[in-house]
C-alpha cells in the first residue's frame, strides 16, 4: 500500500463582524487544514484551535511536526492513526483534522460517501441550522438582525454574559418577538442561585421565547448543575462539561441535552460515540461547531442525522469562506455537489 503524504497549512480567516463571547472577542481566526494524499486520492480535515482548551495555531504546528517525527508518514489506516495518537496525544482540534483527512482519503479510495464509510445514517439533503448572535450592545441588536437577515433561521442562538445578558435578551425579544432562542452563557454565571435569578427575570420579558440554555455555569460546578437540573424552567445543554472522560449517567443528572462538537471531541469516532451516548441516556443530541470553514462544517454534516438540533453556522461568520463545500439557503445548509 502506498505511503500517505501529510501536509499542514494555515488559513487566515477575517470575520464579517466582531465575534464576542463571554470569554473573548476576535475579528480574525487562524484555522489549519491537514491534507492526506495516497496515490491519486486526497482527503482534507480542518482544525479550529480554541483558547478555552489551551489550543493555538503555533501549538498545533509543533504537534504536527512531532507526529511526523514519530511516524505519521507510515500511517495508512484509521486504527494505525488512532494508535499513534494514543501514544502521542495532541490537541483535539488537530486530532480531528488528522482523522478527518484520513477518513476522507480512505472513503474516496473506497468510492463511498463519508457518512457511509463511517457507518452512520445518510444526512438529510437540507439541514436547518441555528444562527448565532455574538455579544453586542443591546442597541445594536435590531440592526444586526436586519443586516444579517437572521429571521430566516428557525432557531437563533444568542451569546450572553452575566452583566448584560438580560438587556441583550430584551433587545432580541423586542426585535423578533416569539422567535425561538438558544441562549449560550459560555460558563459566565458563577453559581446556580445567580442563574435562577436571571431565569426568573428573563421569564418576565415580553416576547422572549428561550427554548434552550447552553453551559451557563463553569464545567467544574457539577453540584450546581445537579441542583439546577430539576429547577430550571429552560432545558440545559452541556458543552464544556462533556470531556473525554465524561460520565454520561452523571451528565444526565446535570443536563437535558449535549452539544457535541467534532473539534472538541477530537474526531469522527469520538463524535459518533458522544452523539450515541447522548441519545442513549435520554438527552437531546445537538451538533455544534467552532468558527470553521465549509470544510469543517461539511465534515460535521456527515454526522448530522445523529443529532436533533444543529448549530453549524461557523462558516457564515467568515468574510471570505475559501472552500465552497456547503451553502446556506433559507436558513438551511446544503452540501455542494
Amino acid at each position: 500500500m502506498p505511503a500517505i503524504t501529510w501536509l499542514l497549512t494555515a488559513h487566515e480567516l477575517p470575520l464579517r463582524y466582531v465575534w464576542k463571547i463571554s470569554r473573548n472577542a476576535s475579528t480574525t481566526k487562524t484555522n489549519l487544514v491537514v491534507q492526506a494524499t495516497q496515490a491519486s486520492h486526497h482527503g482534507r480535515g480542518e482544525a479550529a484551535p480554541n483558547v478555552r482548551y489551551g489550543e493555538s495555531p503555533a501549538l498545533l504546528h509543533q504537534q504536527f511536526e512531532a507526529l511526523l517525527a514519530a511516524g505519521l508518514s507510515a500511517v495508512a489506516t484509521l486504527p494505525e492513526l488512532t494508535a499513534l495518537l494514543a501514544a502521542h496525544p495532541v490537541a483535539h482540534a488537530l486530532r480531528f483534522a488528522l482523522e478527518a483527512a484520513l477518513v476522507h482519503c480512505l472513503a474516496a479510495q473506497a468510492r463511498q460517501p463519508v457518512w457511509q464509510w463511517l457507518g452512520v445514517p445518510r444526512p438529510a439533503r437540507r439541514v436547518p441550522t441555528a444562527f448565532t448572535l455574538p455579544i453586542m450592545e443591546p442597541g445594536e441588536v435590531a440592526g444586526f438582525i436586519a443586516a444579517q437577515r437572521a429571521t430566516r433561521f428557525s432557531l437563533l442562538k444568542i451569546k450572553v454574559n452575566q452583566a448584560e445578558g438580560l438587556d441583550l435578551l430584551r433587545a432580541v425579544a423586542q426585535a423578533v418577538p416569539g422567535h425561538p432562542l438558544l441562549v449560550d452563557g459560555n460558563e459566565a454565571w458563577p453559581d446556580a442561585d445567580s442563574l435562577l435569578r436571571f431565569l426568573e427575570q428573563a421569564a418576565a420579558v415580553p416576547g422572549l421565547a428561550m427554548r434552550l440554555l447552553e453551559q451557563p455555569l463553569p464545567a467544574a460546578l457539577a453540584d450546581d448543575y445537579r441542583y439546577l437540573h430539576p429547577r430550571t424552567p429552560v432545558p440545559l445543554l452541556a458543552d464544556e462539561s462533556v470531556t473525554d472522560d465524561a460520565d454520561f449517567a452523571d451528565i444526565a443528572r446535570q443536563f437535558h441535552g449535549v452539544n457535541v462538537k467534532l473539534m472538541k471531541a477530537g474526531g469522527y469516532q469520538r463524535g459518533i460515540e458522544l452523539l450515541r451516548a447522548t441519545r442513549a441516556h435520554g438527552l437531546v443530541p445537538m451538533l455544534g461547531c467552532m468558527v470553521e470553514t465549509s470544510l469543517g462544517i461539511w465534515s460535521a454534516l456527515q454526522l448530522s442525522a445523529l443529532a436533533e438540533v444543529h448549530d453549524l453556522d461557523g462558516l457564515l461568520i467568515l468574510r471570505d469562506e475559501p472552500f465552497g463545500l456547503v451553502r446556506e439557503e433559507g436558513g438551511e445548509l446544503v452540501l455542494a455537489e
